[in-house]
């Protein structure tokens, strides 16, 4: 029997905590990119115990222990993007920065800056969020806070999407190449308005305003972390940065739409690109 050769699947590593509901962290980061067909590797940062009424707790790795899944990944196969997302501590972000020297001169990082859960439990430590914004996030091709993470690390505040843009300034200041700020929680602020915005700003000047209809089902979990998982899928299989936003803004909203049909509630559906839409019943005679 003749073997062909047959090209290598893009490879994305996916670093951050595993929530046990499938909701969110990295099993999220695994099922998007399975649906975008690039193989999806995961280092561990914490095991929480969490599902849609909470987050109960939160057991952190060693960052030594996070190091060696770190180096077992990149040492199996060249990874094209890594996506990051629970870190937990700055020892956590230290080892990661250090292996990305080492491992990382083909690899874009992608880093969504996940600072606290829904109902407000911190998720990094203040030494974390040194070591974000002064080791990682200058090394990242694009970040994805959303906007409550985005005033946080820039101490500023933003009340429409203008103040929204101009907090990206921070971040390209930083050396950040490209920054994504999720507008969905100017809807809270301003709940006369029936659509969200998210605003791609990059290094070199470009900027795009995405919209979408309002449609966050209550109790929607893991939604920045399929986002940033399906932008990071993209970009391994090589689209270009605005074109692999708007695919994983399509990937999410699809989500969004067949979420609580087939899933438990406030899970997103990720396969819901494969799902036809249910047939029209016959009629009866």
């Amino acid at each position: 029997m003749l073997m062909t050769s047959v090209e290598p699947s893009p490879r994305a590593l996916f670093v951050g905590g595993f929530d046990p509901s499938g909701a969110a962290g990295v099993l999220a980061d695994i099922k998007t990119a399975q649906e975008f067909c690039v193989y999806g590797a995961s280092a561990t940062t914490a095991v929480t115990v969490q599902n849609r009424f909470g987050v109960s707790e939160v057991m952190p790795v060693p960052a030594s222990v996070v190091g060696a899944q770190l180096d077992a990944c990149f040492a199996d196969a060249p990874v094209d993007v890594v996506k990051t997302g629970m870190l937990v501590s700055g020892d956590v972000i230290r080892a990661l920065t250090a292996r990305l020297d080492v491992w990382g001169s083909r690899t874009r990082l992608i880093v969504d800056p996940v600072l606290r859960s829904t109902t407000g439990r911190s998720f990094l430590d203040d030494d974390g969020k040194d070591a974000l914004v002064k080791q990682l996030l200058p090394r990242a091709a694009l970040v994805t806070p959303n906007l409550l993470e985005a005033e946080e690390l820039t101490h500023q505040v933003a009340h429409n999407e203008d103040s929204m843009s101009l907090l990206g300034d921070h971040f390209l200041a930083l050396g950040v190449q490209a920054v994504l700020i999720k507008g969905g929680h100017l809807l809270e602020r301003d709940p006369s308005s029936d659509e969200v915005v998210d605003i791609l700003r990059t290094l070199d000047g470009e900027e795009y305003r995405f919209r979408r209809p309002r449609l966050i089902p209550p109790g929607a979990r893991g939604t920045g972390c399929t986002l940033a998982a399906a932008i990071a899928s993209g970009l391994a299989e090589g689209l270009t940065l605005r074109t692999a936003v708007e695919n994983a803004r399509d990937f999410v909203q699809h989500a969004l739409e067949r979420s609580g049909l087939t899933q438990p509630v406030g899970a997103l559906c990720h396969a819901a690109l494969r799902m036809q839409p249910p047939a029209p019943a016959k009629p009866r005679r």
